[in-house]
């Protein structure tokens, strides 16, 4: 009886243990850095874009990317925020979905405040879409940059299927319903159907550099082949501003926006301990479910800059 008695306490104990375990990691220790919390003290607000550009606000396991809503989100306080006086986009990225640059661009050229772009190692495409929305851009001489180009390219199927005797069963209302499904080539009138949407997502590109850079849009068409130049390149073109880095983009705010000294404030979305294992067990979960269907979600085509 006394050994039972002996357990049952002992079992008690270890749970109170655990509770009081999770109680501290979930809940004192974020509502302490909440507390102590200084972020928002500092004259320069630092906004890391870092990673391929999305439209959600998910992240991908191995993979970085950056969210568009959060981004904005970021762009709108630090300009509301009384303390901050520029805004630094710190921009390593590749590009990414074509409607997610376009907002973030917006929220950049809507801010009252002066935004200043640092592209490290990367600001190509949808990147540079953003930085370009800037008052200023600075980029690392050897960076990529530019690249002012759409693409929407996919994998196609329809040769592997037939070798091993798989038909495409077509089903459509509405007769091209299914343009670009991976099972099946494009007809000449849907390719340049597709073209077509790229062209003018482009255009809209082009314009929108044009118009951030104070340039005349054939100036600018003339470099939006796709290609992308080295931030030395990106500089004779008039893409950027000035080389250089870090300290280079402090002395830039100091001298011209008058500034003693820099206090940084980042915005950027922590991920806490519940997103971290969230993500993971989603992830495990999702693979152990995957079927055929989740072939046809990956191979959605994205139009991408």
């Amino acid at each position: 009886m006394k050994k039972g008695i002996e357990h049952r306490s002992r079992f008690k104990s270890i749970l109170l243990t655990i509770a009081a375990s999770f109680f501290v990691i979930f809940v004192i220790i974020p509502l302490t850095f909440s507390a102590f919390d200084g972020s928002k003290i500092g004259n320069i607000a630092r906004i890391p874009i870092e990673g391929a550009i999305t439209g959600s606000v998910g992240s991908s396991l191995g993979s970085a990317t950056v969210s568009s809503k959060n981004i904005v989100e970021f762009v709108k306080k630090a300009d509301e925020n009384s303390r901050v006086k520029v805004i630094l986009l710190e921009i390593n990225s590749p590009g990414g979905s074509a409607v997610a640059s376009d907002e973030i661009a917006s929220a950049v050229k809507k801010a009252n405040k002066p935004v200043v772009a640092l592209i490290r190692e990367a600001g190509a495409s949808g990147g540079y879409w953003i930085a370009s929305a800037a008052d200023h851009i600075i980029a690392n001489r050897m960076s990529i940059t530019g690249s002012i180009g759409v693409i929407s390219s996919y994998l196609e199927f329809s040769g592997l299927m037939k070798e091993y005797g798989v038909g495409y069963e077509r089903l459509v209302a509405g007769e091209n319903k299914d343009i670009g499904v991976p099972l099946r080539k494009l007809e000449n009138n849907e390719r340049k159907i597709l073209q077509s949407k790229l062209d003018k997502i482009h255009d809209f590109f082009i314009q929108g550099v044009a118009e951030n850079r104070k340039m005349e849009f054939s100036e600018v068409q003339k470099v939006a082949t796709g290609e992308f130049y080295l931030g030395v390149e990106a500089l004779e073109l008039g893409l950027v501003d000035q080389l250089g880095d870090a300290d280079t983009a402090e002395e830039y705010m100091k001298h011209n926006y008058g500034l003693e000294k820099i206090d940084y404030v980042v915005y950027r979305k922590e991920t806490g301990l519940f997103d971290i294992f969230g993500g993971v067990m989603s992830r495990m979960f999702f693979s152990m479910g995957e079927g055929i269907a989740s072939v046809f979600v990956r191979n959605n085509n994205l139009i991408s800059t």
